[in-house]
């Protein structure tokens, strides 16, 4: 009976040590843990603040040189006729060249599809694709408000230049290597009543349009903005004789 008791203590002594080495062993685990992710935290924040400085740095150096090259630019032209004829010269090649920005009286014309006409309600020998506005509308407009006197001409944001290559891709017009769909919106910056005049002359173009079915709608604006070309202009065959 009384060993039975001794093994009884024993066996309860040998259980409460166990439980208390697995609580000891679980309580070092999770500090470990609690400390590694909290040296792994630690160490990615300081990455960031060190790429936070870089950033920063190089911000602030570009910011710098843009300064100094303004101010270099600025010299050289504040006291020299000639730099200054010159800036003014490749400030209205950039605007003939369609490389700035514009603003302008002019007129703006819109072209849309007829889209009440289906070829179920049209006659057997009608052509359902003169009720569409197609490239070679386009080049015909704009080579009207040319011929006007048109400063500069943009067809749905896209700045038309001695470069732009107007074409139809399936269904759409490509101007610039940009997808445009109808209704398509032409602005042309020039003498309003000139251009109204030209573009609007009896037998003209738009005329011709809006017999063959397309929608046409044309109005005198004034400032009228036209952005930029923002296709780079490659040559590879002519160069300067000076």
């Amino acid at each position: 009976m009384k060993n039975w008791k001794i093994a009884l203590t024993f066996g309860c002594v040998c259980c409460i040590l166990t439980l208390a080495i697995c609580i000891q062993f679980k309580t070092i685990d999770d500090t470990n843990s609690t400390v590694s992710q909290t040296l792994i935290g630690n160490e990615l924040r300081d990455q960031v603040l060190k790429w936070k400085e870089k950033y920063d740095k190089a911000t602030k150096e570009l910011e710098t040189s843009e300064q100094k090259l303004e101010s270099i630019r600025l010299e050289s032209t504040q006291n020299d006729e000639n730099s200054i004829h010159k800036e003014e010269e490749i400030k209205l090649d950039n605007i003939l060249l369609g490389l700035t920005d514009v603003t302008g009286d002019g007129i703006v014309i819109t072209l849309k599809d007829n889209n009440n006409v289906k070829r179920s309600n049209i006659g057997p020998l009608d052509n359902i694709e003169l009720y569409l506005v197609h490239a070679g509308d386009l080049v015909e407009v704009v080579n009207a408000l040319r011929n006007a006197g048109a400063e500069a001409i943009s067809i749905n944001g896209q700045r038309i230049t001695n470069y732009t290559a107007i074409y139809c891709a399936g269904n759409v017009v490509v101007i610039n290597g940009e997808k445009i769909s109808s209704p398509i919106e032409i602005k042309a910056i020039g003498s309003p009543e000139l251009l109204y005049g030209s573009i609007m002359i009896p037998g003209g173009y738009l005329e011709l349009l809006e017999e063959t079915g397309v929608i046409v709608n044309v109005k005198k604006q004034e400032n009228i903005k036209i952005n930029k070309y923002d296709g780079i202009i490659n040559t590879q065959y002519i160069t300067s004789e000076e």
